[in-house]
């Protein structure tokens, strides 16, 4: 019914691939230890590209009604942004991370204040309008 000999060459020939691919993850292991990995800068840019795009499309699909709640988040995640920004500013010396820090915090409190006066403005539509008072017309 079964082949015997074929069985067994089959396990070998497992038993064989099995133990190459140990050896293979052994000496991935072993390159991960010695700094053989990712990059810091690939891995940050990768990061970095990936939340553009989740951003761009979380965005893109909020309804109008969610806009001023978004704004407020953006606004609280800019004012995050500072915080780290202004650490970055902190220790003694320039270099660029006080150059990045500077740019962080300019870039984040016009954000921050943009976003105020867009959220205050369509606050404002939303407000019902007081006709001005009528004076008396005179004869």
């Amino acid at each position: 019914m079964f082949d015997g000999t074929m069985i067994n060459q089959k396990a070998e020939q497992l038993a064989q691939q099995s133990a190459e691919l140990a050896e293979d993850i052994n000496a991935m292991q072993l390159q991960m230890q010695h700094g053989g990995g990712i990059d810091p800068f690939i891995f940050g840019l990768t990061v970095f590209v990936l939340a553009c795009f989740v951003g761009y499309y979380v965005v893109w699909r909020v309804t109008p009604a969610l806009h001023t709640p978004l704004m407020a988040v953006t606004n609280a995640i800019s004012g995050i942004i500072v915080v780290g920004a202004v650490t970055a500013l902190g220790p003694e010396g320039y270099g660029f991370a006080h150059l990045a820090g500077f740019i962080a915090v300019v870039i984040a409190s016009i954000n921050i204040f943009g976003g105020f006066i867009v959220t205050q403005r369509m606050l404002a539509m939303f407000q019902k309008k007081v006709p001005p008072p009528q004076q008396p017309k005179e004869k």
